[in-house]
């Protein structure tokens, strides 16, 4: 029986969290993302580009950061081939790219095995000013950042800033390859007015997760309520 060779495509698909979503999906993200022309829209893990070129015909002003060098040139020559002079494809990683530092959206399809990590870089200082992310991520995750009251340390401490809504549930069917995990669209909107003023984020911050030490060391405390 002959063994299939793992490929580089196949090393970058897993070193990347690489679940490409299908243009369908992509473009009725996008349209209740409700992405208007002119708007600027940071888009996270572009890939093949099915979400870059829905934002790209609704006219709006796209960076579309993509890691794997691979589908930045190839993204790069479509968006080139497109005639889309607004869409700058950039191989780029979100968690160290300069946010920009006027009004923007934010769209993508997260690697499922960065997405915590992505949402900090997003929502912990409320003086970036980003408006808006409609994001695509594991149903549970979507579910969990939802929860009203917030039940987890990172809920609490973006809560005052940001609201979090379950958009479409996705099923895993909807991409290639098919991941394990349904998906969801999760919507996260900026608070007007805020619940503290972002300038209170830092200290905030280090108040709740010293609160949440303390109380996590009272319930594990033998006999404790």
């Amino acid at each position: 029986m002959p063994v299939l060779r793992r490929t580089a495509r196949d090393d970058r698909r897993r070193s990347l969290s690489q679940n490409f979503l299908h243009p369908d999906w992509a473009e009725r993200v996008v349209e209740s993302a409700d992405v208007h022309s002119g708007q600027l829209v940071l888009e996270v893990g572009a890939g093949p580009g099915v979400m870059t070129l829905a934002l790209a015909r609704r006219q709006a002003e796209v960076i579309a950061l993509e890691l794997d060098s691979v589908w930045a040139r190839k993204l790069a020559d479509v968006v080139r081939g497109g005639g889309f002079s607004q869409v700058r494809v950039l191989r780029a990683d979100v968690l160290t790219f300069p946010l920009p530092s006027r009004p923007f959206r934010v769209v993508g399809s997260l690697p499922f095995g960065a997405t915590t990590a992505i949402l900090r870089r997003l929502l912990e200082d409320p003086r970036v000013p980003m408006q808006r992310a409609d994001l695509i991520v594991q149903w549970e995750v979507a579910r969990k950042r939802s929860s009203v009251p917030p039940d987890t340390l990172l809920g609490t401490i973006w809560t005052p800033w940001w609201e979090f809504e379950l958009g479409h549930r996705i099923p895993s069917t909807a991409f290639k390859p098919v991941p394990r995990a349904e998906a969801c669209h999760l919507v996260i909107r900026r608070r007007t007015p805020p619940l503290l003023p972002p300038s209170m984020a830092a200290a905030y911050g280090d108040f709740v997760r010293t609160w949440w030490t303390r109380r996590r060391g009272i319930e594990e405390r033998p006999g404790a309520l």
